[in-house]
């Protein structure tokens, strides 16, 4: 482990407030990833894959810097208007 990762850990055992908003930024971080990962794996552009899904540039751009929280119905529209699934999962 790194420094950060130890310092994260301490804060996130002292703080609840602390815990819930990391695990918060970790999930939209993740989402991030997995529509940007996506994208790329179809070959597209933010502006191409917004066509596609019927939304704005801006809107793809948001999600993908993790400046939004993304509702379930709009990565069902993505998932769906680029012929991929939708998968949700309870840890």
């Amino acid at each position: 482990m790194t420094a950060i990762d130890d310092l994260i850990i301490k804060k996130k055992n002292d703080s609840l407030t602390f815990s819930k908003e990391y695990e918060k930024e970790a999930q939209r971080l993740e989402i991030a990833i997995a529509v940007a990962q996506l994208r790329k794996e179809l070959g597209y552009t933010q502006r191409e894959l917004a066509e596609k899904v019927g939304k704005p540039q801006s809107t793809i751009a948001r999600i993908e810097n993790g400046t939004v929280n993304v509702s379930f119905k709009v990565l069902y529209e993505i998932a769906t208007k680029v012929g991929k699934e939708l998968h949700v999962e309870f840890k």
